[in-house]
């Protein structure tokens, strides 16, 4: 199951302690918004696309969405995202739980300049049901991101 994986991932790194789990649904950004108690925007939402070098996931606040223009600029190709079906077996997290560590070897990761306003984010750990409360900073380091990009624009969150 790939939050034991995020929760021993975590364990490493004496962060165990981050990971929250809960007894609700966080599988979008307003489910895991109710669930942690923060505002949609704090979500660290994690999309997965395919390229032609690979998996990329590109983690953006919860109140932002992938503008194509800039994602083609950025990765040289069009968003395509990873079908549901695929996205565990080509990251190693179920759609829904993505996060950006613990990942399949091969994925690359990259955070949206949409996150830098924050003090705390709140990725997913895995599951459909759990997240991990992190600085910015924190997320830079555990996720081995490539670099901070500007691929999205503002998204309109109905609650």
């Amino acid at each position: 199951m790939s939050i034991n994986r995020v929760r021993e991932f975590m364990r490493e790194r004496g962060m165990e302690d981050r990971v929250l789990e809960f007894d609700v649904s966080s599988a979008t950004v307003e489910l895991a918004a109710q669930a942690v108690g923060c505002e949609p925007a704090r979500i660290a939402k994690t999309m997965s696309f395919l390229t032609g070098d690979g998996p990329v996931l590109v983690v953006t606040a919860g109140d932002m969405k992938i503008d194509n223009p800039k994602f083609k600029a950025q990765f040289h190709t069009k968003a395509k995202m990873i079908p549901p079906e695929q996205v565990e077996e080509l990251i190693g997290h179920g759609a829904g739980g993505v996060c950006p560590f613990a990942v399949t070897d091969g994925t690359s990761v990259y955070l949206d300049e949409s996150l830098k306003r924050f003090d705390t984010v709140y990725p997913a750990a895995g599951s459909a049901n759990s997240a991990v409360r992190l600085s910015p900073e924190e997320l830079v380091s555990l996720s081995g991101s490539r670099g901070w990009v500007d691929v999205c624009k503002s998204a309109v969150i109905k609650l």
